[in-house]
């Protein structure tokens, strides 16, 4: 039995490349780093800084205007009438609403600083994505984010989308099922593997925030 050894050993050394290839079809990136080493979004952040600055002040200013007249107000009301009071109020209470109308208008989630986020970074989001997706090519079946919270999934093959094999497996008839083109959940686990072409790539839409600083600041999303 000893003999065997040397030989079993020679077997084994032939076959660690090919399954150090097959397990190379998953890989990760960090958008993170990614994102910090591009001048295209270093520019656009800093542009979104300069906004999110002077909107911000722009606030600020209506809010200490708003102080300075409850200040003066508070003083001066013991010398003023009802009426005189009422109206004194009602220009305070009319500023406050406005300045809680423009802090929305500015920093709201469909806001003037979301748009312009939206504007500048979402060409930057979809260059990502279609280098992500060259680099995939035909090796690899799924890539991480490890630069995000969650280490969502950028990039992942149709080919091995197997949710209408688990609907089968459950009794349920897949929507599409039969449908021409439609090559979702095969049942083809007993046949071997094939590496994914690159036609069926599909990125993956992960919800996560657009990159900035105030709410995930290097978060990747698909393009739309």
């Amino acid at each position: 039995m000893k003999r065997l050894l040397p030989l079993r050993l020679l077997v084994l050394s032939m076959l660690l490349p090919a399954i150090a290839s097959h397990a190379q079809r998953i890989a990760f990136v960090d958008t993170k780093y990614i994102l910090g080493k591009m001048p295209d979004y270093q520019s656009a952040q800093s542009e979104l800084d300069r906004l999110s600055s002077q909107w911000q002040k722009e606030i600020d200013d209506r809010w200490e205007t708003i102080r300075k007249l409850r200040d003066a107000y508070n003083a001066e009301a013991i010398l003023l009438t009802d009426d005189m009071k009422a109206s004194r109020r009602e220009d305070i209470e009319k500023k406050e609403r406005e300045a809680r109308d423009l802090q929305k208008k500015r920093f709201g989630p469909d806001g003037d600083l979301f748009k312009k986020r939206e504007e500048l970074i979402q060409p930057i989001q979809d260059r990502i994505y279609q280098a992500i997706k060259e680099v995939a090519g035909t090796t690899y079946v799924a890539i991480f984010d490890i630069g995000s919270k969650g280490n969502n999934v950028l990039f992942a093959s149709e080919k091995y989308d197997k949710s209408d094999s688990v609907l089968r497996k459950l009794g349920i008839r897949p929507d599409k099922e039969g449908e021409p083109g439609n090559t979702r959940g095969n049942d083809d686990d007993d046949q071997p593997e094939r590496q994914p072409d690159d036609g069926g790539a599909q990125p993956q839409r992960d919800g996560g925030t657009s990159p900035d600083r105030g709410g995930g600041e290097n978060t990747i999303k698909p393009p739309r």
